[in-house]
C-alpha cells in the first residue's frame, strides 16, 4: 500500500527572475560590492556559461600578472604550480554546492540551485577577490623590486600581517555570500572553517609559485643534469680517496708553525651560487693562507661530478678523517666552510637530484670533528638561521662564524646571486686584505648590514655571529702575524759607501 506522503506532488521549482541578464560590468559592480561586505544585488540573476568563463579568466589573469610582478627579472611559468593554486577555488565551489543542495528540499530544487545559484555565487566570489588580490600582489611586487621607500616596513612580520588581513577579509566575504545565498545556518560556519583550513594547507604545502626565477634566461647554457651510472659511482668512490692522498703533508720540522688546512662543503646543487662560493673560499684559503694542496672541496653539482667528491655527510666524515691523518691535529688549524640554504631547525639543506642526500646538522659536524681529533678549528656557516650552530660547535679551541643568528635569514643565496652577502663580504673582500678572521668578520658585518638595507631584506638584519674560544685565539693571532710578515715588503738593501 502506498503512503500518502509518496503521492504528494513535488515542490514547484523556484522561479528565476525574468529580468534581462546582467552585462559583465554589472557582475563586476556586484563583485566589488561584495568585496566590501555590501549586498551584491544579484537576486534572481545568473551568469551565462560564457560570462562565467570570461569573468573567471579575467580574475585569474589579473592574479597571474601580479604574481609575475612579484618576481624580479626573467621568470618561467610553472603550470603545475598554477593549477595547484586553484585548490582554494575548488574547495569554495564544492562547499557552496553542499550548502545550496542542503537548502533545497527536493531533487528539482537541488538541480535548480546547482544550475543557477552556484554559478552566480562563484562569479560574485571571484570578482570580490579582486581588491584583495590587488593589495597582496602590490605588496609582494614592492618587496621584489624594492619599490617601497621604507623597506624595513615590509618586514617578515609585515608580510604576514598583510596575509592575515587578506585571509580574514576573504573569509568574511565568503561567509557573507554563503549566508545570503544559502541562508544563515550552522553550515556557513563549517564553510568558513573549511576555507580557513584549506588556506592554511596551501600556505604550508603548496609553496610553489606560478612564476619561477629563470636562471637560464640568457640562453648561455642549459641547466646541467646529473646522470647516475655505475661508472660514476665507482669514480666518485675513488675521487675522494685520490684527493685525500694528494693532500700536502706538513714538513718534518720540529718547530714548524701552524699550517692551515681546509674543508669546503656545498651540498645544494640546485643553485649555482653555492658552487661559485665554495670555489671562491677554497681559492682564498689556498692563496691567502698558504693552504695550496691542503683544501678538500666537497661539492654537489651536475657539472662537477667528475672532478669533485659529492657533498654528503658521509663524505664529510671521511674527508675529516683523511685530513686528520695528513695534518698535525694538535698544532695545525682546520678551516671548515659550509654554504647552503638553512632551515629553522638548523639543518643545512642538501639537493642533488636524482641522488638523495641527507641534510647536515650541527651535531653531526661536531661529532665528526671530535672523532677526527682535530683540535684547532675555524668553522664558518653561510646559511639562514645559522646562528643555531654556534652553541653546538663552540669550544675553547674553536672559532665559529655564521651568516645569521638563530632567528633570521641570511641574504644573497638566490638563483641569480653571484655570491652570498656573507661569503662576498668576509672571504672575497675582507680576507683578501687581512689574515685575521676576527678582524675580517668585524669589518664585514657593517658591509652586510648596509647591503641588506639597500636590497630591502624583508625580515631585518641577518645579524651574523662570531664566537672565539680562548684556546684558539693566540693560535690564530700568531698565524695572522706570520702570514702578514711573509707578505710584507723586504727592507731596502743598504749599500756600503764607496769610500770605505
Amino acid at each position: 500500500m502506498t503512503e500518502a506522503a509518496d503521492l504528494a506532488p513535488l515542490e514547484p521549482p523556484v522561479a528565476i527572475d525574468s529580468r534581462p541578464e546582467l552585462p559583465l560590468r554589472g557582475w563586476l559592480l556586484a563583485g566589488l560590492r561584495a568585496a566590501f561586505l555590501l549586498p551584491p544585488r544579484v537576486e534572481g540573476r545568473t551568469t551565462t556559461p560564457l560570462q562565467l568563463f570570461v569573468l573567471a579568466m579575467g580574475v585569474l589573469g589579473v592574479d597571474l600578472v601580479l604574481q609575475r610582478l612579484s618576481v624580479a627579472g626573467s621568470a618561467r611559468f610553472d603550470v603545475q604550480a598554477w593549477l595547484s593554486g586553484l585548490f582554494g577555488v575548488g574547495v569554495f565551489v564544492a562547499l557552496m554546492g553542499w550548502l545550496l543542495a542542503a537548502q533545497a528540499s527536493n531533487v528539482s530544487r537541488i538541480s535548480l540551485a546547482l544550475r543557477h545559484s552556484l554559478a552566480t555565487c562563484t562569479a560574485v566570489w571571484l570578482l570580490a577577490s579582486l581588491p584583495n588580490t590587488l593589495l597582496y600582489g602590490a605588496v609582494m611586487a614592492a618587496i621584489a623590486h624594492g619599490w617601497s621607500p621604507a623597506p624595513a616596513l615590509l618586514s617578515a612580520v609585515g608580510v604576514w600581517v598583510v596575509f592575515a588581513v587578506a585571509t580574514v577579509w576573504s573569509l568574511a566575504v565568503s561567509a557573507m555570500l554563503a549566508g545570503r545565498m544559502a541562508g544563515w545556518t550552522w553550515r556557513v560556519a563549517v564553510l568558513v572553517l573549511m576555507l580557513a583550513g584549506s588556506t592554511a594547507l596551501m600556505a604550508w604545502q603548496f609553496t610553489a609559485r606560478p612564476w619561477q626565477v629563470d636562471e637560464w634566461a640568457d640562453g648561455s647554457a642549459e641547466a646541467p643534469r646529473l646522470h647516475l651510472s655505475q661508472q660514476l659511482f665507482e669514480d666518485q668512490q675513488a675521487l675522494l680517496a685520490q684527493q685525500l692522498i694528494a693532500i700536502r703533508p706538513p714538513a718534518e720540522v720540529a718547530d714548524e708553525p701552524a699550517q692551515v688546512y681546509g674543508l669546503v662543503y656545498a651540498p645544494y646543487a640546485a643553485e649555482d651560487v653555492f658552487k661559485r662560493e665554495s670555489t671562491l673560499v677554497a681559492d682564498v684559503l689556498a692563496q691567502r693562507f698558504d693552504a695550496h694542496g691542503r683544501v678538500v672541496q666537497l661539492l654537489n653539482h651536475a657539472a662537477t661530478a667528475q672532478t669533485h667528491p659529492w657533498a654528503t655527510p658521509l663524505n664529510l666524515q671521511r674527508a675529516l678523517h683523511g685530513l686528520a691523518q695528513r695534518m698535525n691535529t694538535q698544532r695545525d688549524v682546520l678551516v671548515v666552510y659550509l654554504t647552503s640554504h638553512g632551515a629553522q631547525n638548523f639543518q643545512l639543506a642538501a639537493s642533488h637530484e636524482p641522488l638523495e642526500v641527507e641534510p647536515l646538522t650541527p651535531a653531526v659536524l661536531r661529532a665528526a670533528l671530535d672523532a677526527a681529533g682535530i683540535r684547532h678549528r675555524v668553522v664558518a656557516v653561510s646559511a639562514c638561521y645559522s646562528g643555531g650552530w654556534v652553541d653546538v660547535l663552540a669550544d675553547p679551541h674553536t672559532l665559529v662564524m655564521t651568516a645569521a643568528d638563530a632567528t633570521h635569514t641570511s641574504y644573497g643565496c638566490g638563483r641569480l646571486s653571484e655570491l652570498t652577502f656573507f661569503g662576498r663580504a668576509l672571504f672575497d673582500e675582507q680576507l683578501r686584505r687581512s689574515h685575521s678572521f676576527e678582524q675580517a668578520f668585524a669589518a664585514a658585518v657593517p658591509i652586510i648590514r648596509q647591503r641588506e638595507i639597500d636590497a630591502g631584506k624583508p625580515d631585518g638584519f641577518s645579524n651574523p655571529q662570531i664566537r672565539t674560544g680562548e684556546g684558539i685565539a693566540p693560535v690564530l693571532k700568531a698565524l695572522a702575524e706570520r702570514l702578514d710578515a711573509a707578505l710584507a715588503p723586504a727592507p731596502p738593501l743598504i749599500s756600503r759607501p764607496l769610500s770605505e
